[in-house]
């Protein structure tokens, strides 16, 4: 196998490492934190709405964004140090 190859395999390992995390992250503020552990969650109020509410209904929306943000930079930082960063062409 040549070096280029096991690079390339390295770094899609990596991408799905970091896919797997952060859709795990997701899955646990949408889907659990929103649906299976609501009523435990309404325990705690924040605004005068319980915090599974707010999971539900702004919780995994803002989750979604943030995760979007930390897989940009850590892609990016992936692209760099396997060498597969874009060059600017004049």
């Amino acid at each position: 196998m040549t070096m280029d190859k096991q690079k390339g395999k390295a770094y899609w390992r990596q991408n799905i490492r970091y896919l797997i995390i952060l859709l795990s992250i997701w899955f646990l503020t949408s889907f659990g934190f929103g649906i299976l552990w609501v009523d435990e969650l309404n325990q705690i109020k924040m605004g005068g709405f319980g915090l599974g509410f707010w999971f539900a209904q702004q919780g995994s929306i803002y989750s979604f964004v943030l995760i979007i943000f930390v897989y940009v930079y850590l892609m990016n930082k992936l692209d760099q140090k396997y060498a597969n960063h874009e060059t600017k062409q004049d």
